[in-house]
């Protein structure tokens, strides 16, 4: 797996041109609010040199990066809860992400309207935070309705469910994300998991800013001091100038340009750590013969789970686990050396898988 990051924003704050930047998929963007209607989605490898490494070590008959998704959602609205301007479209899409990249404008600029006809990067956050939050509530309601009688009856379950939707119903009218609720019990965990609700999705904010200099401008700062204080993620891009330096297709020239504007690294590169932080995702590799490839996994994945992003028949019959890590490999220059070495381990279904593991899974299917 890779994962899936929804781009979210008010009309006019520049996710279109951020999500061309990062994908180079040529959405189309534009001053005026609704430029997009239908998710622009856009698949882009992550680059590790640690594979490119692997590879001339270890040969393969291709090399295959793990992915990340971008989608490009519609620009939200006041009332977008209550169904305005593309408000039901715009949830139901932010549903399905893992993650949602709130992209927030931070810049000056009379020839791009603003929606609210001020610039307020912490008061646009708000716009889009509490329609989320109303739209939560409002999905609450409509299960609560659903189970209250069989809580009336006696029913145990349905009496947890009861009491952790008013919590949490309690938790967004103060103005909380679902994300702060505190399960008390494994149970509660789960069921607030299975209600999908869109403010449990983890944060990052996304700040666009006019030109590299102004990366430390009031309006970043302000963003910059609210994901602090809720713990969230936070990066800076130069939206307008990053398409352009994507848009050039000599890759040497590209970097030239990019040196030359003074971006140290890419914006993908930067919402792609950003991202793995966020989710605390690992890379792991499976290596020789036909691939060498790199897969995504979250922190403290059991090996059947690891070997089930491979192929659900790789979980169902694991068996065990051949590991050694990155490290060893790059020590000790070949597969044998490690095997020689003692450095390959013989791992069960309850090893956690770190960061840089190398893996030859064994199953029974």
């Amino acid at each position: 797996m890779g994962f899936h990051c929804g781009l979210v924003g008010l009309p006019n704050v520049g996710k279109s041109t951020i999500f061309n930047a990062l994908t180079q998929a040529g959405a189309e963007s534009g001053n005026y609010a609704f430029t997009t209607i239908e998710p622009n989605t856009g698949v882009v490898a992550v680059p590790d040199p640690r594979l490119d490494a692997i590879a001339r070590i270890i040969p393969a008959d291709k090399t295959i990066y793990t992915s990340l998704t971008f989608v490009d959602i519609a620009g939200l609205v006041k009332g977008a809860s209550r169904g305005e301007g593309l408000g039901n479209k715009f949830l139901g899409h932010v549903r399905e992400v893992d993650a949602i990249a709130h992209i927030v404008r931070c810049f000056e600029d009379s020839n791009i309207p603003h929606v609210e006809n001020r610039i307020d990067s912490n008061g646009d956050i708000e716009v889009i935070e509490t329609e989320l939050m109303i739209a939560d509530m409002e999905s609450l309601e409509r299960r609560k309705v659903k189970i209250e009688k069989l809580a009336k009856s006696g029913n145990a379950e349905a009496r947890m469910q009861v009491d952790v939707i008013g919590r949490l119903t309690a938790l967004l009218d103060d103005g909380q994300p679902a994300r702060k609720f505190q399960a008390g019990r494994d149970e509660e965990a789960r069921y607030v998991k299975s209600l999908n609700l869109i403010t449990t999705k983890p944060v990052l904010y996304v700040c666009n800013i006019a030109d590299p200099g102004e990366a430390d401008n009031d309006h970043v700062k302000a963003v910059r001091e609210r994901a602090n204080s809720e713990g969230a993620g936070i990066v800076v891009l130069v939206g307008k100038l990053e398409n352009e330096i994507m848009e050039i297709e000599d890759l040497e020239e590209r970097l030239a340009f990019q040196q030359e504007m003074g971006l140290e690294e890419t914006g993908l590169s930067k919402m792609i750590r950003a991202g793995y932080d966020l989710l605390d995702l690992i890379t792991f590799f499976t290596v020789g013969g036909k691939e060498n490839r790199a897969w995504t996994v979250r922190q403290g994945t059991r090996a059947p789970q690891a070997a089930g992003a491979i192929h659900t028949d790789f979980e169902k019959g694991f068996i065990r686990a051949e590991i050694y890590h990155y490290n060893d490999l790059m020590e000790l220059k070949s597969e044998l050396a490690v095997k020689e070495a003692g450095r390959l381990r013989v791992e069960g279904k309850d090893y956690l898988f770190k960061d840089g593991d190398i893996a030859h899974f064994r199953f029974n299917v």
